[in-house]
């Protein structure tokens, strides 16, 4: 059954993961007898230290309403949030701390361009583009769009090496679409889209270009004038911090020029029984009470991230993923899809075992301790094009250590040893 790699295909010493495993209190939990391995974190990553601390600091000394009250606890809350919002700012290096808006999550990010600019600027006629490795959260706000406007989704297609089919791409551009939608990074394939050379591509053809940054922002540094896009959308649980909490980048004019999501207080200048006006952004788009503590949670998860540093997590990254392609190859009747090894290729790893349902695949690892995602990844459209209707898919994040895809492949073996033994 041998699954025990030798030292010499390991990862080279990069960061020291194992004193940043000391940051996350929940990987020393114990599943039955097993030690947790965590390779989900591409649908949550684990909670650091510092963003709980954070959490905890506030709601104990200083939790109160932000903005407008004229006491302490409120300046000193208020001053927390803000300082939360030029964290997020600092680390896309946006120009304005103004450009970032606070939301539950990058799906809710997408659903604010999408009724908030969409609602405004996209009508009968007109042309969004997607593609066949997004999300539904950068699909169906979308679809919900065009079935309000009467718009056309064009579709990029995906080719057998999960990289997105550039003649399609262009053929799409050339027909002058308003928006191109797009993951920086597949949530399935590991795919990493070169997001500046397809933004250069897309206002070239006169259209705007929205990035769902989830899956990247946590692996890599995020700059968005270098990408030179126009909306990116992130979340604060897959990068180590609390849920309920993401944040939308978009160009102050774009913003400045965009009705408001939502109505309520604190987004309002003044309101009369006749009507109202708007706050600026990106009060305009934060209507009623905050999710204070969780902006707060996130901004601490994101400092703990630029401590570390987003090249070493980066390199981190590829070398963890690396590792994990190459034993994942030596298990017979596993098919892992996604672009193949290479020096630049990010997790996740998404793949299938052959003769054993996913969810079964996931239930026998469980037994190891080691927890994956199986499913559909929330990826419909790419499931029917890889022809299957699940995969299981291991995530990283800056505390996966090779002993933990060791794990993984010691629990493979024990899952074709019990489906070749019924």
């Amino acid at each position: 059954m041998g699954s025990v790699a030798s030292d010499s295909t390991k990862p080279a010493a990069g960061l020291d993961v194992e004193r940043l495993r000391r940051s996350f209190p929940t990987l020393s939990r114990m599943i039955g007898d097993e030690r947790l391995v965590y390779l989900d974190s591409g649908a949550s990553a684990q909670r650091v230290l510092a963003s709980i601390e954070a959490v905890d600091r506030y709601e104990r000394r200083h939790h109160a309403n932000v903005h407008r009250g004229s006491h302490t606890l409120s300046g000193e809350a208020t001053d927390a949030y803000e300082g939360a919002r030029a964290t997020v700012a600092d680390h896309l290096a946006a120009a304005d701390r103004r450009e970032i808006v606070f939301v539950r999550n990058a799906t809710e990010a997408i659903n604010l361009v999408a009724r908030a600019w969409g609602d405004a600027n996209v009508g009968v006629g007109d042309r969004i583009v997607l593609t066949e490795m997004e999300h539904h959260s950068n699909i169906v706000p979308w679809q919900q769009l065009a079935a309000a406007s009467g718009a056309t989704i064009d579709w990029i297609g995906v080719d057998e090496h999960g990289e997105l089919i550039r003649e399609q791409l262009e053929a799409a551009l050339a027909r002058e679409p308003k928006l191109v939608a797009i993951t920086h990074l597949s949530n399935v394939l590991g795919t990493l889209n070169p997001i500046a050379e397809i933004a250069a591509a897309a206002h070239d053809a006169g259209a705007l270009i929205l990035v769902d940054g989830a899956q990247s922002m946590p692996k890599m540094g995020v700059d968005v004038g270098e990408l030179g896009v126009d909306f990116y959308a992130v979340t604060g649980h897959k990068a180590y911090g609390p849920t309920g909490i993401g944040a939308l980048w978009g160009r102050l004019d774009l913003l400045r020029e965009m009705p408001p999501f939502l109505g309520g207080g604190s987004m309002i200048r003044k309101v009369t029984r006749d009507g109202f006006s708007c706050a600026d952004p990106p009060a305009k788009f934060e209507a009623g009470t905050p999710a204070i503590a969780q902006a707060i949670g996130m901004a601490a998860a994101i400092r703990w991230l630029d401590m570390v540093g987003m090249d070493a997590v980066l390199a981190h990254e590829r070398e963890i993923t690396a590792y994990a392609l190459g034993r994942l190859a030596e298990v017979p009747g596993l098919r892992v899809y996604g672009p193949p090894p290479a020096p630049g290729r990010v997790g996740p790893v998404s793949f299938e075992l052959d003769g054993i349902h996913p969810h079964d695949v996931a239930e026998i690892l469980d037994r190891h301790g080691v927890a994956v995602r199986a499913g559909h990844h929330c990826a419909q459209p790419l499931m029917q094009r890889l022809g299957v209707a699940a995969t299981a898919r291991a995530s990283f994040g800056v505390y996966t250590t090779a002993t933990e895809i060791d794990a993984l492949v010691e629990g493979l073996y024990d899952a074709r040893a019990i489906f070749d033994a019924s």
